[in-house]
């Protein structure tokens, strides 16, 4: 299994676990990240999601898995899918915290921005790096970046494709804690128990009413925008010299 699944006193844990790929979401890993979600959504107080390891959070989609997809319509399947799972995440009844156990990139800066909170440890980097595969962010990445730290810093995240340290993401707003390495794994599990012992399901209902996190209206025209760029020549040389390199 991709995905481990844990619950206990309310905390919900999610890991997605591949190491020879630095935790990379393949179209098997998205059914089991959507099949653990419903077997949490009715139970948890606070789901957390986490990458195996210390290494990578989870390091964007699997270039080798997804590289199979090489037409218009099969692109925006695909983009449709996994937007739609990030929007499961962020729409989840109970607060979702993304625990940035290691680097979060691309697709991977993508599913952290899809959780309400962001906890990382000190020595992670964060970057929204599609551009350097000449593409964009296709799972609705680029406008909830944009709601967490505003328009100009989402616009330069995304376009130059920085990834940017811990110490620089705290201060823009995009994590809202950071803990040191060594005491990282105690310090999110016990943020998580805190979250949980509360009245959290009601408190983010009324939170998440006046913030949806959902774009909907914009699903199709994003898909479209990525589509195109994900069945060009650009694309395809940038993606075959990271894989040579």
């Amino acid at each position: 299994m991709a995905v481990g699944v844990e619950l206990a006193d309310g905390v919900a844990v999610l890991t997605v676990d591949r190491p020879e790929v630095r935790n990379a979401i393949s179209p098997a890993t998205m059914d089991e990240l959507s099949s653990a979600l419903d077997a949490v959504v009715d139970v948890a107080d606070v789901l957390v999601i986490r990458g195996g390891g210390d290494r990578a959070f989870v390091s964007g989609g699997d270039l080798k898995e997804l590289a199979k997809i090489r037409t218009f319509d099969g692109a925006v399947a695909m983009a449709v899918r996994m937007r739609r799972l990030c929007d499961r995440i962020a729409t989840f009844p109970a607060p979702v915290v993304a625990v940035l156990n290691g680097h979060a990139l691309g697709g991977g800066a993508e599913v952290a921005v899809a959780a309400d909170i962001r906890v990382a440890a000190d020595d992670v980097t964060i970057g929204f790096n599609q551009s350097r595969l000449a593409i964009m962010p296709a799972w609705g990445g680029a406008e909830r970046l944009a709601a967490i730290v505003g328009r100009p810093q989402a616009l330069l995240l995304a376009t130059t494709g920085e990834r940017i340290d811990a110490a620089e993401a705290r201060r823009i707003g995009l994590f809202d804690r950071v803990y040191p390495r060594a005491s990282f794994d105690s310090s999110w599990r016990s943020l998580a128990a805190s979250i949980a012992s509360s009245p959290s399901r009601s408190i983010k209902s009324v939170i998440a009413a006046a913030a949806p996190h959902q774009h909907a209206d914009l699903e199709e025209p994003a898909a479209a925008a990525f589509a195109s760029l994900w069945v060009a020549d650009a694309h395809w040389a940038a993606a075959d010299a990271l894989t040579r390199k």
